[in-house]
């Protein structure tokens, strides 16, 4: 299956994207069949050839939900904005043994060194 999807370009902490047509199990700086347009998300302009993306989605390249906003947002193609959220990380969850537990495992060894003390044979003299 096709898809149209950013990849990113330009340097460390100056983002620029390419949008480009690839086989969707392709890494987004793989290989890619076409690209279609760049973004520049600081200044935030784009310039997108819209013939070839209308070509493209009419043949049934699908549309990753940032590049298909996009699209609509530059008048590419008309449709509702999808939402585009990433979960939050989901804090480490941190297991507490009871207080219970402690104490048995305590009275326990209690009972093991007890046990010892009087089953030692006392040496006659």
């Amino acid at each position: 299956m096709l898809t149209i999807r950013f990849s990113r370009v330009g340097r460390k902490n100056k983002a620029q994207f390419r949008i480009v047509l690839q086989q969707h199990t392709m890494t987004p700086t793989g290989k890619h069949i076409a690209v279609l347009g760049s973004y520049d998300p600081h200044q935030k302009k784009a310039v997108i050839k819209a013939d070839k993306v209308k070509e493209w989605i009419a043949k049934g390249a699908q549309v990753s939900d940032s590049v298909y906003n996009l699209f609509i947002r530059e008048g590419v193609i008309v449709g509702k904005k999808r939402a585009v959220k990433m979960e939050r990380p989901k804090p480490p969850v941190v297991e507490e043994t009871p207080v219970v537990e402690e104490k048995v495992v305590e009275k326990a060894a209690e009972v093991a060194v007890t046990e010892e003390k009087v089953e030692t044979p006392v040496a006659a003299a």
